[in-house]
């Protein structure tokens, strides 16, 4: 019988000393699993191969939070437009159309980024740019419209942005 009591009142006091742990295991802060935006861009450190258009960007790697694919995506390119020597209003991003993202990990397809370099050519050609351009790109969800506006853009957008310089050699001859 006195064994019994023992046990029992070990038992309580175990259980009493393990209650307040409980409460000092809320108050830790979690880290969450995937910091950050959505999806993680870099880009590739090899020397990329000057397209005829003018201007390469380097092929896009993306990593994506499994817990938040999305299956398409946009490129929205703005590129630095303070050398501009027009009057007017000067657009200083691109939105390029939606391509298929369909894994956590891999990169832009090079038919995707030959065409986002044909497409900055042209707007940096208009502007008589030449030289280091200093480029910011990212992933936005695929419904982003052609021209949004910055509030529909950090909306919609699913990575960080990303910079880098790149050279542009203007073949237009008026500029």
């Amino acid at each position: 019988m006195r064994q019994c009591i023992m046990l029992a009142m070990a038992g309580l006091a175990f259980l009493t000393g393990c209650g307040n742990q409980g409460d000092n295991a809320a108050k830790v802060p979690v880290k969450p699993k995937w910091p950050g935006a959505a999806y993680h861009l870099s880009f590739e450190t090899n020397a990329a191969k000057p397209n005829p258009s003018g201007v390469t960007i380097p092929a896009i790697k993306y990593s994506a939070n499994p817990e938040a694919l999305e299956t398409r995506a946009t490129l929205v390119v703005r590129f630095d437009t303070s050398g501009v020597k027009k009057d007017g209003p000067v657009s200083n991003q691109m939105v390029m159309g939606p391509v298929d993202v369909p894994t956590a990990e891999g990169a832009l397809p090079a038919e995707y980024m030959d065409a986002a370099d044909k497409g900055l050519s042209s707007f940096l050609k208009a502007y008589c740019l030449h030289g280091k351009v200093k480029l910011t790109v990212a992933l936005a969800r695929s419904s982003l419209s052609n021209q949004p506006s910055d509030a529909e853009l950090n909306n919609k957008r699913i990575s960080d942005w990303m910079p880098i310089e790149v050279d542009f050699k203007n073949p237009h001859p008026k500029c």
